[in-house]
């Protein structure tokens, strides 16, 4: 992580999260809107990001995809990796966490919420361990607790999920 506010501490605190909660546009990818020939939307997504996910779920973190649009691209990323807990077509993200929270009994506490802009911020206010990518929004870097070093899209998550699993493992 590039940037971390809460030092020692809050890394062993990160051993403890139960649940992993993303946005998605910005976050699991870049940020762009590409279209194909016939007008449908296409998003790019990070391979190593997939497989930190992966083992996150491995290691007994639940995991959730939380996005404003509702494009059928995210549920079939979501099924590749073997999520079953997808929002898509969200306004109030703060809901969808709280939602997905309450289904698997965890308390909000022991869960982290990555963001990138002004629509993630009352997710990130509730979660225990809000994060941002390195080039999300100044309001959502000021409301994180943790920064990646890389950019949404670019393995930021990948970066997340590695050291949520050395926090567990007690590496950090």
């Amino acid at each position: 992580m590039k940037a971390l506010r809460g030092g020692r501490v809050l890394l062993r605190r990160l051993g403890r999260v139960r649940a992993l909660v993303l946005d998605v546009d910005g976050v699991l990818t870049d940020g762009g809107l590409y279209y194909g020939g016939q007008g449908e939307a296409l998003k790019k997504f990070h391979v190593r990001d997939g497989m930190g996910l992966r083992l996150v779920q491995e290691a007994g973190i639940a995991v959730a995809l939380v996005s404003g649009e509702e494009t059928g691209i995210v549920r079939r990323r979501a099924e590749k990796l073997k999520i079953r807990d997808v929002f898509e077509g969200v306004e109030d993200k703060r809901r969808a966490f709280d939602s997905f929270l309450a289904s698997r009994g965890i308390a909000p506490g022991e869960a982290a919420y990555v963001g990138d802009d002004v629509n993630d911020l009352p997710a990130l206010a509730a979660a225990g361990f809000p994060i941002a990518v390195a080039d999300a929004s100044p309001e959502a870097l000021r409301a994180a607790r943790l920064v990646t070093g890389r950019r949404g899209g670019e393995g930021a998550v990948r970066e997340i999920c590695d050291a949520l699993l050395a926090a567990r493992a007690g590496k950090r």
